[in-house]
């Protein structure tokens, strides 16, 4: 008797994608969009093999501590970057933050908070100056920021008379451990890593950001007020800059005239790293951040592996020639 069961299908039409090709296309896919996790992942399992120590829970809570300054500095180079821009300034405006913090509470007895505040304001107004020279002064942003660079770092010089400044207690927090074992600094890391997330994907302001350095021209004359826009990304740039140097000199105990020197090539080769496009348009905040994980864990593997700090320095060029070369071979397939 004819079965009203239907026909047993073996194989799949013309054209037709099996399970197995889907899932393949998917896994290509976020590979993809997620090639520094899977670089970090790598990373870490190698350091895992050569290093017992590296698993730790203390060395990977070192790891992110490490991690910390370059990922905040980074976050703000992101805005930058996505809208096609660069800033090197914000190693200097980190250090300008923490001396002027400093130095309202030693040399003008202001109380910590507005201390803290006011060298905020500092970060604040460095990356408007830089904002004003390039949206209004159309400098290229890469002789801005390289002269905002020269200020703050000069400034910094010449508050603190060349020696270190003395923190207060509410800054020296922002180096210490909760409950003696959570570190504030990767608390502080991981909630300057939402909200920049936030402001990419869920405000004007983000959106901006990706059409200015998708198409400037273009953004312009669909209504988007670009030097506006650009005051705003790198205000932002300025402000995570000065939260980095509150971190970092809450880490030191003190406000070092030449701290965070050369943390803003670590800082665009975290952004490079975690996928963004030097050209613009292109980029994520959680990239930005294992991007600066993978050049912690570089560094604290190669640490471990008691690895010279001059070799340190060639493998991490090399990374970053890697990655630049890796978003260059994208854009041409696409």
């Amino acid at each position: 008797m004819p079965s009203d069961a239907p026909p047993i299908r073996t194989a799949p039409r013309p054209g037709e994608q099996t399970n197995a090709q889907r899932l393949t296309e998917h896994l290509r896919s976020a590979i993809g969009r997620n090639g520094a996790l899977g670089a970090l992942l790598l990373l870490g399992a190698a350091m895992a093999l050569l290093s017992p120590v590296f698993l730790s829970t203390q060395n990977l809570l070192n790891v992110g501590v490490q991690a910390a300054v370059i990922a905040i500095l980074a976050l703000g180079q992101t805005f930058v970057i996505i809208s096609a821009g660069i800033d090197l300034s914000v190693g200097s405006v980190a250090a300008l933050t923490a001396i002027v913090t400093g130095l309202m509470v030693g040399s003008f007895g202001l109380p910590p908070l507005v201390a803290i505040l006011l060298g905020l304001a500092a970060g604040l107004a460095s990356g408007l100056v830089s904002g004003v020279l390039i949206a209004y002064g159309r400098l290229p942003a890469f002789i801005a920021t390289l002269a905002m660079l020269s200020i703050a770092r000069g400034l910094t010089l010449v508050l603190s008379g060349g020696v270190p400044v003395a923190q207060p207690a509410a800054v020296t927090w922002f180096g210490s451990s909760l409950w003696d074992w959570l570190p504030v600094p990767v608390l502080v890391m991981v909630a300057l890593g939402l909200l920049a997330a936030f402001i990419l994907n869920r405000t004007y302001t983000g959106r901006a950001i990706y059409a200015i350095g998708g198409n400037e021209e273009a953004a312009r004359l669909s209504g988007i007020n670009v030097g506006r826009q650009k005051l705003i990304i790198y205000g932002l740039a300025g402000t995570f800059s000065a939260v980095a140097g509150l971190v970092l000199a809450g880490r030191l105990a003190s406000g070092q005239p030449q701290a965070a020197a050369g943390y803003e090539l670590d800082a665009i080769a975290a952004v490079v790293i975690g996928g963004a496009s030097l050209a613009g348009g292109q980029g994520r905040a959680f990239g930005t951040l294992v991007g600066a994980l993978v050049l912690a864990v570089i560094r604290n593997g190669l640490n471990l592996l008691n690895v010279s700090s001059f070799w340190q320095q060639v493998v991490i060029g090399a990374v970053i020639a890697l990655a630049v070369l890796s978003d260059t071979l994208r854009k041409r397939r696409n």
